[in-house]
């Protein structure tokens, strides 16, 4: 429609009915004469309005439900997370119970012996081209460690420190066949030579070939000169096999050592060594106590004893 005269009058005219519409229907209230029309109306847009509301809420339910998914999926990866991460602290307290609990051995077995002992980690094993039993702990000369030191941990005797860099050190371990120690026998004092074999045993060579051996002794190491590479009274093992053969000037065992070699953690190096031979002390105190058995009473019948039958 082009914008004329007649056109304007008849939109001015339109605005001004419309605003006595709208007055008198606010005026009647429910009495209002447009009350009727209204009905009518909303009879005939009513079905148009709730098929377009029915067209539509699926389109509406199915954003919210991405957009919920998406808030559940947020929720979920934090829980994961949290999960994730208190399984790491749990894990991570688990070693750390492990190492208080090797290190309380360590500094007992330490105390009993009268070392002084500097606390280490390994933290590698050697190469298993290099055909030795060795490991690398995470101290070396800036923590005062110096080459042929005696290495022991809470179950006793480890090896011997035979490189020493600033801050890391290699270990030759017990068991390694290039590996030799004095020993001493608990209580007979008999003296020998213990030699690896790898795995987890040791060949002893006692200089008495009449020395009484039996399964079950328990060794300590001599010691060495000036205390180095050894220190005295660590414990080494116990005999497993005892060589019967007679004749011979020296007499071999086979002992199982006490430190299971495959499983190191926390070990010591003496860096102090005893005042006095400790000898076999440290194995007295590691030895568990016997159980007292429980007191028993036997009740016996008097010979001869009988009930006199009554009169």
């Amino acid at each position: 429609m082009r914008d004329t005269r007649e056109s304007r009058l008849l939109l001015v005219l339109l605005i001004a009915i419309a605003f006595a519409l709208i007055t008198v229907d606010l005026r009647g209230g429910e009495q209002s004469p447009l009350d009727g029309a209204r009905q009518s109306a909303a009879s005939v847009l009513g079905p148009v309005e709730n098929g377009m509301a029915s067209a539509v809420d699926p389109v509406g339910n199915a954003v919210a439900a991405v957009r919920d998914s998406g808030a559940r999926h947020d929720r979920l990866s934090r829980l994961e997370q949290e999960n994730a991460a208190l399984r790491q602290k749990l894990g991570s307290s688990d070693r750390n119970r492990a190492r208080a609990k090797e290190l309380d051995k360590l500094l007992k077995t330490a105390g009993a012996g009268g070392y002084g002992v500097k606390g280490a980690q390994v933290v590698a094993i050697g190469a298993a081209q290099g055909f030795s039993w060795t490991v690398t702990i995470d101290a070396g000369r800036e923590d005062g460690l110096r080459r042929d030191m005696t290495v022991l941990n809470g179950d006793g005797l480890v090896g011997r420190l035979t490189t020493v860099g600033p801050s890391s050190s290699t270990v030759l371990l017990a068991n390694d066949p290039d590996f030799t120690v004095g020993t001493r026998m608990e209580k007979s004092n008999e003296l020998g030579f213990a030699t690896g074999r790898g795995g987890d045993a040791l060949s002893v060579q006692l200089l008495n070939g009449k020395a009484e051996v039996k399964k079950g002794d328990r060794l300590v190491t001599f010691g060495s000169s000036d205390d180095k590479p050894f220190v005295p009274g660590v414990p080494v093992g116990e005999v497993t096999k005892v060589n019967r053969h007679q004749g011979d000037l020296t007499r071999t065992v086979r002992v199982r050592p006490y430190v299971g070699f495959t499983r190191l953690d926390v070990v010591g190096i003496v860096v102090k060594p005893p005042r006095e031979d400790p000898r076999d002390e440290v194995l007295k105190s590691k030895k568990p106590a016997k159980p007292k058995p429980a007191p028993t009473v036997t009740v016996t019948k008097t010979p001869g004893a009988t009930s006199s039958p009554r009169s």
